[in-house]
């Protein structure tokens, strides 16, 4: 096989098998004592592969194509979200998608009749048993099955370049086109942006009331996704108001238009500028949330928030913005020394404004309050719906009232935690 003559598709980082199998059609017939136990050892690690993927059909072709849609290359990278590209790039993809369409096409009969090893005959129609992939969601799974179905049923490399093409243009390509999520990792090249693979699948409809928060959110969103001018966002106000629900919403439902959502915790402030410059050449929208965002008057990385988010001499690329959650509205604790008359500072107002000036920096500032009695009965009622709870209203009322005084008081939060335990119990008398 040709694998060594890739040009676009060279380089696959760790890939054992596709190197292993590739040196194997070559070399079965050599007599080699070592051949038939490294077959063996592929067949394993492609069934490894099915469980953890949760592939099924014909695992080679999966394992090829998984490459293929994870490859993040000049072609590849080009044409996420955005599809067809011209230049004289689309000759040299040709190029290695011939070999490609080799490998697809290739007949394992004589291998595995010289190695003596009909078990490979189940890899190459494999019904899997797991039902959920660790490592993509379900929708992305099927996709890349059904993907590999099409390549190898393509007649020619211009179609197998067309559904590849298509891929990238409907999902991108790589971590950042397969996931939604993504956390801020330190491993020995720096800092990594690696995937959230287990990212609740909560839709904005989910959180009962808040209407016209939830507006302003998506209306903002919309505007940055869609290209237009859009603000940091600071999301601020009660516990359990559903603020931090309401990023992971977005997540999910701003995917498919190439929406990102990387999480960035206090202690990674330093680690900002590394994160924009991974992701600012790419074709996708990065929103960088901050969870639960505030400031002891002694700490100074907000100092550095606060020249990144607007202020220092780099633009902020336009594929970023910064969404902030928080219980608070101005973000740096204020102590009553900092309104007195009379204090050391000789400068107050200059001291007030250098605390009030972060959260000013967020364009789009959007409160959630936590609800009035009547409020957190409507969020009661409208859970137990959901979930099919047949309850007496009122007898499901009043408990709600007694769980709230003994659980943290009114808010969203509260309610669902007192329905979650009502689905955890048999009949409503096991409450108590």
């Amino acid at each position: 096989m040709r694998e060594e003559e890739l040009i676009v598709y060279r380089e696959f980082g760790e890939a054992p098998v596709f190197h292993d199998l590739v040196w194997l059609m070559d070399h079965y017939r050599s007599g080699d004592n070592r051949i038939r136990p490294m077959f063996f050892d592929c067949m394993h690690r492609l069934l490894e592969m099915a469980a953890e993927y949760a592939f099924n059909g014909n695992l080679w072709h999966c394992y090829l194509t998984d490459l293929l849609v994870n490859n993040e290359n000049s072609y590849s990278v080009a044409c996420e979200i955005r599809g067809e590209v011209d230049g004289s790039i689309n000759q040299l993809v040709l190029h290695d998608f011939v070999i490609f369409k080799e490998l697809f096409d290739y007949d394992f009969t004589e291998m595995t009749e010289v190695l003596k090893a009909p078990e490979f005959a189940v890899i190459l129609d494999y019904q899997g048993s797991v039902p959920v992939s660790r490592i993509y969601s379900t929708k992305i799974r099927d996709r890349i099955c059904r993907l590999a179905r099409q390549i190898a049923e393509s007649e020619n490399v211009w179609e197998m370049k067309g559904l590849l093409t298509e891929f990238y243009r409907e999902y991108g390509v790589g971590r950042f086109g397969l996931h939604k999520a993504f956390r801020v990792e330190h491993g020995d090249g720096g800092v990594c942006i690696e995937p959230i693979r287990n990212i609740s699948h909560v839709q904005l409809q989910d959180l009962i009331g808040y209407e016209i928060p939830k507006k302003k959110l998506t209306d903002n969103t919309d505007a940055f996704v869609e290209g237009r001018k859009a603000n940091n966002c600071l999301l601020f106000g009660d516990a359990g108001t559903g603020k931090s629900t309401s990023i992971k919403a977005i997540a999910n439902e701003y995917y498919d238009r190439g929406l990102r959502v990387i999480e960035l915790y206090r202690h990674q402030f330093r680690d900002l500028n590394d994160v924009i410059a991974q992701v600012k050449n790419r074709n996708y929208k990065f929103i960088i949330y901050m969870d639960d965002l505030s400031f002891e008057e002694s700490e100074t990385e907000y100092k550095y928030l606060k020249a990144l988010i607007e202020g220092g001499l780099e633009k902020k690329p336009n594929n970023v913005l910064i969404y902030a959650t928080s219980n608070r509205r101005h973000l740096i604790r204020e102590n009553y020394e900092d309104k007195e008359e009379v204090r050391q500072d000789m400068h107050t107002s200059d001291t007030v404004q250098e605390k009030l000036s972060l959260a000013y920096r967020f364009g789009e500032t959007i409160y959630f309050g936590g609800p009035d009695q009547k409020q957190f009965q409507e969020i009661v009622k409208g859970l137990a719906a959901r979930y099919g709870i047949t309850a007496d209203e009122k007898e499901l009322l009043a408990e709600a009232n007694k769980w709230e005084l003994a659980h943290g008081g009114l808010s969203g939060r509260t309610a669902q935690q007192f329905i979650d335990h009502l689905r955890g119990c048999r009949r409503m008398g096991e409450q108590a």
